[in-house]
Order: C-alpha cells, then structure tokens, then sequence
C-alpha cells in the first residue's frame, strides 16, 4: 500500500487520547456539536436531535455524517425521535448533494462498532457518500490512493448555498 504524508491527521489521531480526567476520553463529535463555530467545524444544518457534518477525511467530495446530538455508542440506544430525526437529515443531506453536487447516487449507512470500521465507535453517526459514474478511477486500484477532487471550504460553500433552495 502507498502510504500518503498527511501530518494533520496528527492532531486528529491524537485527540482520541487526551482526556478531560482519568476516567472520560474525548468525543471528537460532542466538542464539534457543543461549539458555536459551525462553519470551523463543517456543520451544515443541526436540526432537532441530530446534525448534517461534513467528514474531514472524506471518501468523496461532499461525504457527509449525519451526527446524533446524544452521546450514544450503538444503533440501540437511540430513542424512536433521534432515529426519526435521523431520517430527516439523511433525506435533507441527500437533498443537499443533490442540488450541490448532482451525483449519480449514494452509499449510505454506519460502521456500527470499531470492527466494522467505526473510526469513531463510541458516538453513533452515519455516512453519505455521493457517487459519480466513474468517480473510481486508477488510483484506488494502482496506486491505493484515493483521489479526493474538491476542498472541504468549497465543499462546505456549495453546500450552504444550496441549503437555501432546498425545501424543509
């Protein structure tokens, strides 16, 4: 596998081991939701219970995570609003990227626990990922490298304007 020099992800890594005290880690999610500043950490809507983020490591342009308010570790433990508040972002996100982006389709879903992929297991969240007709090109299988072909701040741009014609 090729390995990619990404030395930001330094200070993301290394905020899954600094604690608030011996006994409680930090959730990266709860310190972006508990933050005014959504613009600095790419939240483009909160609604009810649960919020529409960008992912700072995406797969695609415009992978979004919709982010329970709730600190919650398993699909389970969420209550019949938050998984109805849930849907309601997931169809305003894909509306979003719809209007944004105009893909061909999308991935949706969760890695629910750390073996399945979970980067972040300890706060339930799901991914959409807008797919483009070709968007896997020869990187991915020459290189093992993922090519990622728009900036997170104009990603986030597009999404805010669109969020304005979207119908809620």
């Amino acid at each position: 596998m090729e390995r990619l020099w990404s030395p930001w992800r330094s200070k993301y890594i290394e905020s899954f081991s600094e604690k608030r005290d011996d006994s409680e880690k930090r959730c990266v999610f709860c310190e972006k939701l508990a933050d005014n500043d959504d613009e600095k950490n790419l939240i483009i809507h909160r609604g009810g219970l649960s919020a529409i983020v960008m992912n700072i490591y995406p797969y695609n342009s415009g992978h979004l995570m919709i982010v329970p308010f709730s600190h919650k570790g398993s699909f389970e433990e969420l209550t019949e609003d938050e998984g109805l508040d849930v849907m309601r972002q997931t169809r305003l996100a894909i509306s979003l990227l719809r209007v944004s982006s105009n893909p061909d389709g999308f991935n949706f879903g969760a890695n629910l626990g750390r073996v399945s992929g979970a980067g972040i297991a300890e706060h339930v969240h799901f991914h959409i990922v807008p797919r483009w007709s070709g968007d896997v090109n020869f990187m991915p299988v020459l290189a093992d490298a993922k090519v990622i072909s728009e900036g997170l701040d104009q990603t986030y741009k597009k999404l805010k304007e669109a969020f304005g014609s979207i119908k809620k």
